[in-house]
C-alpha cells in the first residue's frame, strides 16, 4: 500500500472505533440514562436513516465536483460537532438536532473514504484495500464496543458523556490525519456538459447494470443488515429462547468469522466471477436462515437452539467477508471517469434505504410470525443468487471477471479490446 492508502486505512479503523463506543449504548442513553422514554430513543435512531437519505444524493455531487477529500473532511468536522452536542443534549429537541447532526455526518463518510479508497487503488489492488477497510471497520467496532460497555454507567450521565467525547476526539483526530493525504489527480465533472446534478443522476439509471446491482444491493441489506438488530434478534428471544447474553455470543461470533475469515475468503474470491460469488452468498444466507429455522422451530433442546442460531450469525459473517472485495470493487468498475463518487453515494442511498426498511419489516414479523418470518427472508436469500446471476449477464469480462481480463490484455502484448460479455467467457 502506498502511503495515502495506509492512511486511509486508519481513517477507517479510527472512525469505526469511535462509533463501537456509542452505537450499542445509544438507545439506553436516550430512553434510560437521559430519561427521554422508548419513543424518543426510536426517533433518534430514525433520525439518523433520515438525515442519512436527506445528504447522500447531495453527497455523490459533491465528491464528483470537489473531489471526496474536502467532502471527507466536512463530514468528520460535522459528525464530531453531532456527537459531542449528543452527550451534553438534556432535551428531546436538542437529542434529535444531534443525532441528525452525527448522521448527517456518518452517512457522508461512507462514500467519501470509498472514492479515496477507488481514487488510490488499481484494479489489481482494489478487492484487497475493500477487504482491509471492511476488515478495519470490524476489528474497530467490537473493540470500540468492548472498551465502551466498561466505561459506561448507567446511573452516571457523564459516563456516556465520556463516550460521546471520545467518539467526537477520533472524529476531528481523523481530519488531522485526512488532512495529511496526497491524493492522486483523479478527473472532476465541472466542467463536463450536461453536469448538473439532475443530468448526472439521469447518467446514473441510465446504466442498466448499475440499476441491477443497486436492486440487488437493496435486497442484499435488507435480508442481511436490516435483520441483525432487529428482526433477528427479536425472533431469537421470542422464537428460540435465546438469553441476552447467547445474543451477545451470536453477535460476537458474526464479527469473529469476519476478522479471521476476511483474507483466507479473499483468497478464493479474488480469482472468481463477482456475480458468482454474491450468488454463493445467496446460498450461505439460505443455509443460515434454515438454521436459524431450526433454532426457532425445530424443538431442541435449549443447548442446540443456541448453537444454531449463534451458526446463523457466523454464516452471515461469512457471506459479508465473500462480499467486502466484490460489491464496492463492482461499484467502482461501473462508475464511468470521474463519477465514482456519484455511484459511492448512489449505493449507499440504497444501503440506507434497505436499512431503514429492514427493521421495520423484520421487527414485528420476527417477534410474532415466526415461520413466515424464516420463510420470507430465506426466499430473498435465494432471490439474491438469482439477482446476481441476471446481473452476471449484462457484465463485461473487466467487470465481472477483472483477473481475467488483464490476462487477456497480456497475452495479447496489447491494449484491452472492445468489452466482451461476461457470459461469453
Amino acid at each position: 500500500m502506498g502511503a495515502a492508502m495506509r492512511r486511509i486505512h486508519v481513517g477507517n479503523a479510527l472512525s469505526a472505533f469511535g462509533l463501537g463506543f456509542t452505537v450499542p449504548y445509544l438507545y439506553v442513553y436516550v430512553a434510560q440514562v437521559r430519561g427521554l422514554g422508548a419513543m424518543t430513543a426510536g426517533t433518534v435512531l430514525a433520525v439518523f436513516a433520515v438525515a442519512a437519505l436527506i445528504v447522500l444524493p447531495f453527497a455523490g455531487r459533491a465528491i464528483v465536483r470537489r473531489g471526496p477529500l474536502p467532502v471527507l473532511l466536512a463530514a468528520l468536522v460535522t459528525a464530531a460537532v453531532g456527537a459531542l452536542s449528543l452527550g451534553l443534549a438534556g432535551s428531546a429537541a436538542a437529542v434529535l438536532a444531534s443525532a441528525a447532526l452525527l448522521g448527517a455526518g456518518q452517512a457522508v463518510m461512507q462514500p467519501a473514504l470509498a472514492t479515496m479508497i477507488v481514487d488510490c487503488s488499481t484494479a489489481d489492488t482494489r478487492s484487497r484495500a475493500f477487504a482491509m477497510q471492511f476488515f478495519l471497520q470490524n476489528l474497530g467496532l467490537g473493540v470500540g464496543g468492548l472498551i465502551g460497555g466498561h466505561l459506561v454507567d448507567t446511573t452516571r450521565v457523564s459516563s456516556f458523556t465520556l463516550l460521546f467525547a471520545i467518539e467526537a476526539a477520533m472524529f476531528l483526530l481523523l481530519v488531522v490525519v485526512m488532512t495529511t493525504v496526497r491524493m492522486p489527480h483523479s478527473p472532476r465533472m465541472e466542467a463536463a456538459p450536461g453536469s448538473s446534478a439532475k443530468g448526472s443522476w439521469k447518467q446514473l439509471l441510465g446504466n442498466r447494470a448499475m440499476v441491477q446491482l443497486c436492486v440487488l444491493g437493496f435486497v442484499l441489506f435488507f435480508a442481511c443488515y436490516g435483520q441483525f438488530e432487529s428482526g433477528l434478534s427479536a425472533y431469537g428471544v421470542e422464537a428460540a429462547g435465546i438469553s441476552t447474553s447467547a445474543l451477545g455470543s451470536a453477535l460476537a461470533a458474526n464479527t469473529g468469522m469476519i476478522v479471521v475469515a476476511q483474507f483466507v475468503v479473499l483468497r478464493f474470491v479474488e480469482r472468481r466471477r463477482r456475480t458468482r460469488v454474491i450468488a454463493a452468498v445467496g446460498l450461505i444466507w439460505a443455509v443460515a436462515w434454515l438454521a436459524a429455522g431450526y433454532a426457532g422451530l425445530g424443538h431442541g433442546s435449549r443447548e442446540m437452539a443456541t448453537a444454531a442460531f449463534v451458526s446463523t450469525y457466523a454464516l452471515f459473517g461469512l457471506g459479508e467477508a465473500m462480499l467486502s472485495p466484490t460489491v464496492a470493487p463492482l461499484v467502482a468498475d461501473l462508475a464511468p471517469e470521474g463519477m465514482a463518487g456519484q455511484y459511492n453515494s448512489a449505493f449507499a442511498l440504497v444501503k440506507q434505504l434497505a436499512l431503514a426498511v429492514g427493521p421495520a419489516v423484520g421487527g414485528p414479523m420476527g417477534a410474532s410470525l415466526h415461520a413466515p418470518y424464516v420463510v420470507t427472508f430465506l426466499l430473498f436469500s435465494l432471490g439474491i443468487s438469482v439477482l446476481a446471476v441476471r446481473l452476471g449477464r449484462g457484465l463485461t469480462v473487466a467487470q465481472d471477471q477483472p483477473w481475467a481480463a488483464r490476462s487477456r490484455v497480456v497475452t495479447r502484448g496489447g491494449t484491452a479490446v472492445d468489452p466482451i460479455p461476461a457470459e461469453a467467457a
